[in-house]
Parts: structure tokens; sequence; C-alpha cells
């Protein structure tokens, strides 16, 4: 019997990512010369901020004018008043603002500190932003390395979020391609043969937190790629990770 078993690779060599890079064709080119042989069913994981970089979604904070209540804010908790701008410009609804931390609801759906605004890895005065649409970003990239390498290859991207109730921070999956981002066990049985009723996985999620393991913040590598999951392809995408208003008791 062949035990369960998956490789976790960090990709280095990218370059800085300018605004128009074709991340497909940086990351083939990365992967071909680390020796890597790229093969259908691999999963790669990129983090948001190359991603980001790549489509222009970068702000100059000179050119943001803060409205009074980001002055306030700033002020009040020591922040930047034009970062405060630009996440309350990057938000549909302002989830909690309490003790110099600001949690967002992004247009996107995703519940997240400062609407996922970042001034890490990014030159001094700017700041990056999540991208327009990470699904379309996904697929974009998925079906580039498809022309580049000529596999079909599944492409996470994954963003770093905190955990009500929990310490730390952990990657998840906020644009999909390729694969299917839930796995539902439900109408299965245990092993005691009695019926599984509520167990859906975020296997989308899992392979972005596994993979962050790898993908050093402070080591420049920004891209794992995930093998030897046995999971399924097709269709999905971000969204379905993010729970509607109905079902969320926490809203």
């Amino acid at each position: 019997m062949q035990l369960p078993q998956i490789n976790i690779i960090g990709l280095a060599g990218l370059p800085e990512i300018m605004a128009g890079d074709d991340l497909s064709s940086l990351i083939s080119r990365a992967a071909v010369e680390s020796g890597l042989e790229i093969i259908a069913g691999d999963i790669f994981v990129i983090a948001q901020k190359i991603v980001s970089k790549s489509e222009g979604r970068v702000v100059q904070l000179d050119s943001v004018t803060p409205s009074q209540l980001a002055r306030e804010w700033a002020e009040t908790y020591k922040k930047d008043a034009r970062m405060v701008e630009v996440v309350f410009s990057e938000s549909r609804r302002i989830v909690r603002m309490d003790r110099g931390v600001l949690v967002c609801e992004t247009r996107h759906g995703l519940v997240c500190a400062n609407a996922g605004v970042d001034a890490s890895n990014v030159a001094e005065g700017s700041v990056v932003l999540l991208p327009e649409d990470p699904d379309a970003s996904a697929q974009r990239i998925s079906e580039g390395f498809e022309r580049a390498l000529g596999v079909r290859v599944a492409v996470i991207v994954s963003d770093t979020f905190g955990r009500p109730w929990r310490e730390g921070l952990v990657n998840v999956a906020i644009g999909i391609s390729g694969l299917a981002p839930l796995i539902d066990y439900r109408g299965q049985t245990d092993s005691f043969n009695r019926p599984l009723q509520v167990t859906v996985i975020a296997a989308a999620d899992e392979i972005a937190s596994a993979a962050e393991l790898v993908m050093k913040k402070s080591a420049g590598i920004p891209v794992a790629l995930v093998r030897g999951l046995m999971i399924e392809s097709g269709r999905g995408s971000g969204r379905d990770l993010i729970r509607i208003p109905e079902q969320d008791i926490f809203r």
C-alpha cells in the first residue's frame, strides 16, 4: 500500500515584479531554471502580492487625500491617514474599528484586516491592493502556464489572514482556477459507519496554508508548487469559500 504524501517546493529566482509582467512566463522560466519539470495536476500557490503588482494594483500614498474620518482615526492610533483612506476606499463595509485595528469586508466579500491593503514588500510610500478579481487572475495565470508548458495546472492566489479566536496568521485562497475548493464529505460514512452530515473541508485554504511554510516572506519566495495531492480538478472559485450572510452567525 502506497502511503499518501505530497511535496511542497518553494520556487526561488523570480525578479521584482512590475506592472505588466507576465507571471506565468516568469514562473515557468524560474521552474525550468530550478530543474523542475512541471507535470499535469501540479498546483501553483502564488502570493497575492506579486499578482497585484503585475496587475498594477499599487497606490502611491502621495496621491491620496485623506478624509476627515481617516485623519481622526490615524491621529488617535498613530497611523498614516493616507493608508487609512485607501483602506476605506477598498472596503464595502467596516466590520470593526477598535484599538487601532480595522477589520473590513472588501468588495470581493472577503473579511480581513485593512481590506487587504498592505505596505510590506513594496517601495516606501506605496501600498499594494488586492487584485480586482482574484479568480480571474488565477484563471489567466493558469491559461498562461498551459500555453508556456503544454500542461494543465491549477492555480491558487493566496493571501495572509488573521483568524478569530486564534493567534497567528495563515494563508488562505482568495483566487482559484483548476480545482474544487471544497471537499464535501456529507453523505459518506465515518470509520464507524455513521453518516457524515456537516463535514465540508476547505481544501484550497488548506493547500494555501501548507504552501506558506515554504513561501517565506523574508526570503523572496512568493510561489510554491504543490505536487502529489489527489484532489478533484474542475471548476471552482475563491467566492465558494465565502460564507453567505444568511448562514453566517458571526455577522
